[in-house]
């Protein structure tokens, strides 16, 4: 019987990543990170800061003398960095990568992380950060993220 990987587990599979590759759109040369350049960048976001999900993306292909880096791989390694560190957390770990730090290029919260946008706003409001419902359907953001921006 096959027991399923720990978060842990797929964070180090590197798959043969990373690797530059032609765009398929043609934009030029494109990243596929490896998840642990990917939660390495997010241990950097020091405390009080943001950065944006594009602003890894840039960083990433920066590091690798690429034209850009794969946002769809690179959404999915910014995930289970942030599956791993609650995981980490389960087990008592105290210093764990800071995903809740991640935010969308608009400065909206993530579904997607673990507990949703109400767990990621309560990272950030203990960071101190304000944050705005969204309206609509629109996801909560972090009000004036802007003035958080770390520079990667």
């Amino acid at each position: 019987m096959r027991t399923r990987k720990s978060c842990r587990e797929k964070l180090k599979k590197s798959h043969g990543l990373p690797k530059v590759v032609d765009d398929p759109r043609g934009r030029g040369k494109m990243l596929v990170p490896k998840p642990l350049d990917v939660d390495a960048l997010i241990r950097k976001i020091r405390k009080g800061k943001l950065v944006t999900v594009t602003q890894i993306r840039e960083r990433l292909a920066k590091n690798f003398y690429a034209d850009l880096t794969c946002p769809m791989t690179t959404g999915i390694f910014i995930r289970i960095a942030a599956e791993t560190a609650e995981e980490d957390s389960s087990r008592g770990k105290k210093r764990i990568t800071p995903y809740w730090r991640v935010i969308k290029a608009d400065g909206s919260l993530n579904e997607k992380f673990p507990g949703g946008t109400k767990a990621q706003a309560a990272h950030l409001r203990e960071d101190r950060h304000s944050i705005q419902l969204g309206k609509g359907k629109k996801p909560p953001r972090v009000k004036d993220f802007e003035k958080f921006l770390q520079k990667l």
